[in-house]
This record gives structure tokens, sequence and C-alpha cells, in this order.
């Protein structure tokens, strides 16, 4: 196969950057054996290749100038997430009581709209210029004041007036029940009712997520916070509720996040869970969600997609937290956080992609909206521990994609497979290939290993470890030879 390296020389405002991507079939190297024939590398989609999908990538802070847009924005489109979640920055829009500077904020927006990219715009933080308007961080960022409150008003009135037309999809306060926040829900709710009102009433179509959730699992604040806005009538203001998701292991969210769901169930039979803001460090972080612990860039691919594929294998709108490190630089208490899926430092600089964004890129070359998830699918394996396993097929042409891995532990350096057989029913395969997500290789099942009796379709030694991979129709992929 081909191992050169194709480098991506980015062009922005006319000057050449020393950014790349690498596009060879060997972008991510891994200790991985696989007695498989290789037959090809998954083909990156850009988001110009994209007619829609339910991934979201982070580019938060921005806002606050812990990142650089600039530095990093080139890296979005051959990523292939369609969307981006991102601060709007009232303080950094109004500097000056009554004027707004959307220089800043339109140079994102129009990139991403030019990109296929849709923004999902965050109507947070708070703004000190006014007496009770809040800070600019998670800390006592709420306004306090009816004066901050009225500003508040008009910031999100001229915010959704300007982008309306290129953003449809909002969200009001970030992690409102963050132990360094303690708003209660009701407050949480009012704030999210008269935010939802405004942008509803200059934007009808609008899709909005309330709460933002920090927590994965607190019914109590979830159920007073929907109480309230049941009612006040207002439930039909809303598309989703968006939470966050962190776990060392990463399915280990799903028992709270069900129980989410049962919460809203009691209220809304239409509104839905979104899956906000997750994913790891690549490095030891000492502060920060998932801190304290020796990751790697081989872990932190691994959590990832397994994140990834966890959402939408229970049909959750997912994230991943984030594009790029974050420089949090607050003197003395400075802190790196090392989640981004592109390398980075204290100069906000973008020094190189890192194994989870090429990760990252392989999953959103499969898993767009031409695939749906398969109702009530039915598969048995001959696994003696904890696995993932989640169905798929194309809407046009009915092919199969299906979603494995071993889900039991957190995710480690070890790339030592376990084989187990797969009995899928009311299966649709042509020409199964076995494909690994953290690396792109993809290869064929041997005929032996593979067979069909009417719809069932039963598949021996089938090698599994703790990243997931794919038993996928040739078909429903795009390969890189």
């Amino acid at each position: 196969m081909k191992n050169t390296l194709l480098t991506y020389f980015l062009f922005l405002s006319g000057s050449v950057c020393a950014q790349f991507i690498d596009t060879s079939t060997e972008r991510v190297k891994t200790p991985l054996s696989v007695e498989f024939k290789r037959i090809g590398t998954l083909k990156p989609r850009s988001t110009k290749d994209i007619a829609s999908s339910r991934i979201t990538v982070g580019c938060e802070t921005v806002d606050r100038n812990h990142t650089d847009f600039n530095a990093y924005k080139a890296y979005l489109g051959p990523l292939g997430a369609k969307k981006i979640r991102l601060q709007a920055g009232w303080a950094k829009c109004e500097k000056v009581k009554g004027v707004y500077n959307w220089k800043w904020l339109d140079e994102i927006i129009d990139f991403a709209v030019a990109n296929k990219i849709e923004p999902w715009l965050e109507t947070s933080y708070g703004n000190p210029i006014y007496e009770g308007g809040g800070g600019t961080n998670l800390l006592n960022s709420l306004m306090t004041s009816p004066e901050g409150y009225a500003a508040y008003d008009r910031w999100v009135e001229a915010l959704v007036t300007r982008y309306k037309d290129r953003v449809h999809e909002w969200e009001i306060w970030n992690e409102p029940d963050h132990p360094m926040q303690k708003i209660e829900p009701e407050t949480t709710a009012e704030l999210n009712i008269r935010t939802a009102d405004i942008i509803k009433r200059i934007q009808p179509d609008a899709k909005i997520a309330g709460l933002a959730f920090a927590s994965n699992s607190n019914t109590v604040y979830l159920d007073r916070f929907l109480k309230v806005i049941s009612d006040r009538g207002k439930l039909d203001l809303f598309t989703w509720i968006s939470y966050h998701s962190y776990n060392f292991r990463p399915e280990e969210s799903y028992k709270g996040v069900m129980s989410l769901k049962a919460v809203i169930g009691k209220y809304s039979k239409t509104l839905l869970l979104r899956q906000g803001e997750n994913g790891a460090p690549s490095t030891y972080i000492p502060s920060f969600a998932l801190d304290k612990y020796y990751w790697t860039e081989y872990t932190q691919a691994k959590y990832d997609i397994r994140r990834l594929l966890g959402d939408l294998g229970r049909d959750i709108e997912t994230s991943v937290f984030t594009i790029i490190d974050i420089y949090y630089d607050w003197g003395k208490n400075a802190v790196l956080n090392k989640k981004g899926l592109i390398e980075s430092d204290t100069s906000k600089a973008a020094i190189r992609p890192k194994i989870a964004y090429y990760a990252v890129q392989n999953v959103t070359s499969v898993f767009d909206n031409s695939l749906e998830l398969i109702p009530d699918f039915n598969a048995t394996t001959t696994a003696n521990e904890s696995i993932s396993l989640f169905g798929y097929r194309q809407k046009a042409g009915k092919k199969q994609v299906v979603s494995v891995w071993l889900d039991s532990k957190t995710p480690s350096n070890l790339f030592k497979t376990t084989p187990i057989d797969i009995t899928i029913q009311n299966g649709n395969f042509d020409a199964p290939v076995w494909v690994d997500l953290l690396t792109g290789h993809v290869y064929e099942i041997p005929k032996k290993q593979w067979r069909k009796t009417g719809s069932r379709y039963t598949f021996s030694g089938i090698p599994v470890y703790d990243s997931p991979v794919l038993i996928a129709d040739k078909s429903a992929i795009n390969l890189l030879y």
C-alpha cells in the first residue's frame, strides 16, 4: 500500500501555514495485529462532502481567548464533524454598553457556513460591564440585577437577529448546575424560558437545547427544571436537553443518562437528549474533568470514539470536546487542558493533529445521516465480558454496519484482541469487511469465517478489543487503497 505522507498545506489569508494533516493510508500507527487480509484504509470525508450528521466538535472558549480560532480553523473541514459548539461571548462582543463588535464572531460563523459546518451557538456567559451583569467564566457567571438581565435580553435579541440566517441551533447557559455556579434549577428554568422566548420570537424555526447540564445523572435537578418549564407551558420551545458526560469508563454514564431520559418522559414525548460536551485528555492534567490520570494519545482516541459511538448507538446526538488543547491563562493558576484533538501549547498554536483527530475523522467518514439505527437490532455474541454492540443500515440500499467493542474498563494502551462469534438476525451484507476505527484500516473477512443462513449471518473469530471496530458491508464505506 501507499505509505506516502501527503500533506495539506493550508492557506490562510493568502499565506502558507506549516499546519498539516496526514492523508496517507498509515496516518495512525498502533501495535494492533490482525490476521485478516488488509484491503485499504478509510477515506476521510470533509464537511463539504457530508450532507448531514449528528456529530459536533467543540470550539469552546474562543470567546474568552483561551484558544485561537484562526490557528485551528483549517482543521475543521477535513475532520468531517458537521457541527461546532461555541459560546457567543457577550462580554467579548459588548465591551462598551450598547455597542456590539461582531467582527470576531462574524469571521467564525461565516467560515463555518462557507465550509458546510453548522454552528451551535450558546448565549452564555455574563458581562461584567453591567452592574450585576455576571461573569465571563463558570464562577458567578449569571446576572444578578434587573439592569444585568435587561442588558442580557438586548444581547440575545441582537445576537439572534444578526445570525438567524446562518445559525439554526442554540443553547442557553453552560453548566448552571456546576458546583462553581450552584444556580438553582428554578432560576435556570426561568433563564432558559426568557432566552428561548426571545430566540423563537425572532427565529420561529430555531432549535434550542435547554439546560447544558454538567451532570449526566442528577435527576432531581432536571425534574425541578422541567417542572417549571412544564408549568409555564413552555416545553415546546426546546428540541433537546443537553448534558455533559464525564466518566473514566465512557459507558458508565449511560445508566444516569437513561435516568435523565425517564425524567424527560414524565413531561414530554418529543423532547430529546443531546450530549453536548465530552472528551478525554491525551496526557495527565492536574485539574478539570478526567484529571489526575495518566492518559495517552491512544487512550484519548479510544475514549473519544467510544463516546461518539456509544451515543449514536443509543440514538443520542453527540459531541467531542474539543478541537484543540485549551490554555486557561489564569496567571499562577494557569492550566493547559489537553482534551484537544489538536496538540497546542501556551502559545495557542495548532501544532499537529493527535491520534484522536484521525480516529474521529474515521468515525465521521462512516457515520453520517445516510445511516440509520436498525430498530430492535437482534444480535448475539460469544463474548465473555461486557461489550457494546449496535447495528445500522443505509437508508438507501439497506446494507448494514455493526459497531462493537469491549467496554468493561477504562480505555487502555493495549491492543490485544479477543476473538468472538457474532450472530446477526435479519442481516444484510454482500461483502463484509472488518474496520478498525482507531487506525482506519480495513480488512477482508475471510469467507470461511462468515456464513449466511436465510437472513441470519454468523461471523466467527471476529477480533474485538477496547476500541470500536466495525463489521460493515464494503459498499457502506469509502476506501483509500
